[in-house]
């Protein structure tokens, strides 16, 4: 019984929306973000990071109110408009790959949050929760949706169609080379028809935005204990989403590069692994998994398969099942001694089409001594990892769309 609701979006006019919406903010580089802001005023990205103005650093709650004042400087330049009644938002992007993602932008419930009607399948860190909650309580407005999916449905999924045959309210193309389209669902029997259809799905799924979901929920229950008015029916009771059918959803594999073999020899780490993996040596050609429990690993010049031997490893959870998980139980943690793998400096993790391309340049430079690569996950192993309330391994998935920031804003 999952709930969504049309609401009131501030959105970039049509003109400069293209200008206007960015890539989430630590995902440039510090190069990358002063060029864009140095030469375009509409960039979102001006209202995160307020202290460019003042040519200088500004943290805590003191950055969290100046980007409040930026937001309402944009608002009365006229560079971001509400939307005049409630509504729910087609939203299509085409990569530069060619893939398309379709579905709905809505304000899902924070209760669903917590009856587990939103599933989650990664662990949150408690102190992000509290920063982006405070965040969120001080600038009033978030402007980048948490993606969730659903179980494929052909009445949304024929809405959805309808409602592209009519001309977009917004049409562009990033730098990136990914479009995106926006269509605007005011009419009540279709809202109706949507918001009833969503009401008939058990559960749906956190995708990408488990902190932001987290940070939702907590900052709905601050609010409802200082409400003594609270009915249910407030903004902070909701938080915006953008939910697409499971068929559109792309998973791809995180790769794990490891800076040293924790004090072993090439040798005796190759003797180590044979106890648990069928190895095989395949020199210079490079190798790429095409199974589950194979594993491509790049030590000293070579590449090498590794084969999971299964009379040594019983699957007991769906995350045993995961690769991610199965190396760390057999390589990370016992062999290479990286217990934790969200504090521990001697892990990092590359993604990408050329990925295995990029450990063999990291191993060969020197920066690190081994790399391994694996197959993603797949929807229903996400799926199956939040039924048993369990959660995957930082950096399990690479999950595509990637969005952006700023196309519709919800204000709480």
């Amino acid at each position: 019984m999952a709930k969504i609701i049309p609401f009131k979006a501030v959105r970039p006019t049509r003109a400069i929306v293209g200008l206007v919406a960015a890539r989430p903010y630590q995902s440039y580089t510090i190069q990358e973000r002063e060029s864009r802001m140095d030469y375009n005023p509409y960039s979102f990205l001006h209202i995160v990071n307020p202290g460019y103005k003042y040519d200088q650093e500004v943290k805590g709650k003191e950055r969290y109110k100046l980007v409040r004042n930026r937001y309402e400087e944009f608002k009365e330049d006229g560079v971001f408009v509400q939307d005049e009644t409630p509504s729910l938002y087609v939203y299509k992007i085409v990569n530069r790959h060619g893939q398309e993602f379709n579905g709905i932008i809505a304000a899902s419930s924070a209760e669903d949050y917590e009856k587990d009607v939103i599933k989650k399948h990664e662990d949150t860190i408690a102190s992000r929760e509290q920063t982006f909650k405070t965040y969120l309580q001080t600038v009033g407005f978030n402007a980048e949706p948490v993606l969730l999916t659903y179980p494929d449905n052909k009445l949304i999924s024929d809405i959805i169609k309808e409602t592209q045959k009519a001309h977009a309210e917004f049409e562009f193309t990033m730098t990136y080379r990914d479009t995106h389209y926006l269509w605007k669902i005011e009419n009540s029997d279709v809202i109706k028809n949507l918001v009833e259809e969503f009401d008939k799905i058990d559960t749906i799924y956190i995708a990408d935005g488990h902190h932001r979901s987290s940070s939702s929920y907590l900052l709905y229950k601050d609010e409802k204990e200082k409400n003594p008015k609270h009915n249910g029916e407030e903004s902070y009771n909701f938080f915006m989403t953008y939910l697409i059918p499971e068929s559109d959803l792309v998973i791809q594999e995180f790769s794990r590069l490891v800076k040293d073999l924790n004090g072993l020899s090439k040798e005796e780490f190759l003797i180590k692994l044979d106890e648990t993996f069928r190895i095989q040596n395949r020199g210079i050609v490079p190798y790429s998994p095409s199974k589950p429990h194979h594993f491509s690993m790049y030590l000293d010049g070579e590449f090498y398969s590794l084969y999971l031997r299964k009379t040594t490893y019983k699957f007991k959870t769906a995350l045993e099942k995961l690769d991610a998980q199965l190396l760390y139980k057999t390589i990370l943690q016992p062999i290479l001694g990286i217990n934790d793998l969200r504090k521990n400096n001697r892990i990092e993790y590359v993604h990408g089409r050329h990925e295995m391309l990029t450990i063999k340049n990291s191993v060969d430079s020197g920066d690190f001594k081994v790399g391994f690569g694996m197959c993603p996950a797949t929807v229903v192993q996400m799926k199956q990892i939040a039924d048993e309330g369990l959660t995957m391994p930082p950096k399990s998935t690479y999950i595509l769309p990637k969005l952006r920031s700023a196309i519709t804003i919800y204000e709480y």
